[in-house]
């Protein structure tokens, strides 16, 4: 029973140690990005009630989410999604201001995923919401935010793909589907088959022109190019309209000399069904999945009884966390960490020691030598960069931890 206990549920996992100090100084990075781009913090509840999550509000289905009951017998939910809860929030304590709103948050969401899936069922993410402004200049705002969170996080090699709802949407309500024609369609596509797009709309009756865009869409993908080639496909005044705020947005971001970083993908699709605009995910080589995603939600607002338009993006943390670990890219520690131990007899001046070094700014570990403690091996496996060696006859001897990985006497 002991030995049970000590194992998590599944989907669940310990981070401890350098894994945990890494995830922290990753969150700190990222969480300065949002503030620098003027975000207030903001903390909503783990659990909410069930409605918030509802199919209405078009977030996971409801055989993934975590539900229990509180004493009233109200359903409850751990939250899948942390966007739902800032619009809630927002809806209720920026009910009567009209002006935007810059939010940003860190915190843990629950899935209950088939245990096929590989995937934990307890993740961090973070991210910002802009809510209040429906302009092209401030989906150019969060796609800069997006990118500037990944260079501070260090990565170099990555593409924020950019998508936008009205586009496919437009086609499908032009070609009349029904709702079971268009999750096969959507499915298809998301999974860049073509060829399978070709041959559902065989039997449909759905114009050569517009099969001909759907079996393109799979790959209609890339640089700003494709912009045109899609707006040469078709005469749908939605999708076309849809390309406009594409451009505008891809301007936009020019502004800030990140251009480089985005591409578009009018294929993209995305499950959370609150999404009403442009929709982007932040990949690079070493993950299977986006590790940044968001969009505009102009409507979800409105279901907690607030209209304002809306758009935001979350963070992965876990997911990037791994993958800079698979890229090699270790985040500076902004800690001077060291190591302070004393002979027996010499504690006192090793607690004063340990006090002028910490209001100097370090990190202090300090420990008392017992026979056989090998203080070296102990440092080094801490990641302590100097040891404060106090000996009994009166000296203190300071080490430091060599480029190569030795210990040298500092003189």
């Amino acid at each position: 029973m002991k030995h049970k206990l000590l194992h998590t549920p599944e989907g669940v996992r310990d981070i401890y140690n350098d894994e945990c100090e890494r995830k922290l100084n990753l969150q700190d990075r990222l969480r300065k990005v949002l503030k620098s781009y003027g975000c207030r913090d903001i903390e909503t509840p783990t659990f909410e009630f069930f409605d918030v999550f509802s199919k209405e509000v078009g977030t996971v289905s409801s055989k993934e989410l975590y539900k229990f009951f509180d004493r009233e017998g109200n359903t409850l939910v751990l939250r899948p999604d942390i966007t739902p809860s800032i619009a809630r929030a927002a809806a209720k304590y920026f009910e009567e201001d009209d002006m935007p709103a810059r939010l940003c948050y860190t915190g843990n969401t629950f899935i209950n995923n088939s245990s096929y899936q590989g995937r934990l069922k307890e993740t961090t993410q973070l991210g910002a919401e802009l809510i209040g402004d429906n302009s092209p200049q401030a989906d150019g705002e969060i796609i800069a935010m997006v990118i500037d969170s990944l260079l501070c996080a260090g990565l170099t090699e990555f593409q924020v793909s950019v998508g936008h709802v009205d586009f496919y949407k437009s086609l499908f309500l032009e070609a009349g589907f029904n709702e079971e024609q268009e999750e096969t369609l959507r499915e298809l596509i998301s999974n860049k088959n073509n060829f399978g797009v070709e041959e559902f709309l065989e039997n449909l009756p759905v114009s050569r022109e517009l099969s001909a865009l759907f079996a393109k869409l799979p790959s209609l993908f890339g640089s700003a190019v494709i912009l045109d080639e899609a707006e040469a496909m078709t005469s749908n005044e939605g999708a076309i309209k849809a390309i406009t705020r594409l451009r505008e947005i891809y301007r936009i971001v020019s502004a800030y000399g990140l251009e480089r970083y985005i591409s578009f993908d009018l294929g993209m699709l995305n499950k959370y069904m609150y999404y009403t605009g442009v929709i982007f995910r932040g990949y690079t080589f070493g993950t299977g999945d986006a590790v940044i995603k968001g969009g505009r939600y102009d409507r979800l607002l409105g279901h907690f009884g607030k209209e304002a338009p809306s758009i935001g993006f979350v963070v992965m943390v876990d997911q990037l966390l791994n993958t800079l670990s698979r890229q090699k890219i270790n985040l500076p520690s902004e800690e001077n960490k060291v190591l302070v131990c004393c002979e027996p007899g010499l504690e006192m001046d090793s607690v004063a020691l340990s006090k002028k070094l910490r209001q100097e700014g370090m990190s202090v570990t300090l420990l008392s030598l017992a026979e056989g403690r090998d203080i070296f091996s102990f440092a080094a496996r801490n990641h302590l960069t100097r040891i404060w060696h106090l000996c009994k006859d009166g000296r203190t001897v300071c080490s430091r931890m060599t480029e190569v990985g030795t210990w040298e006497e500092e003189k």
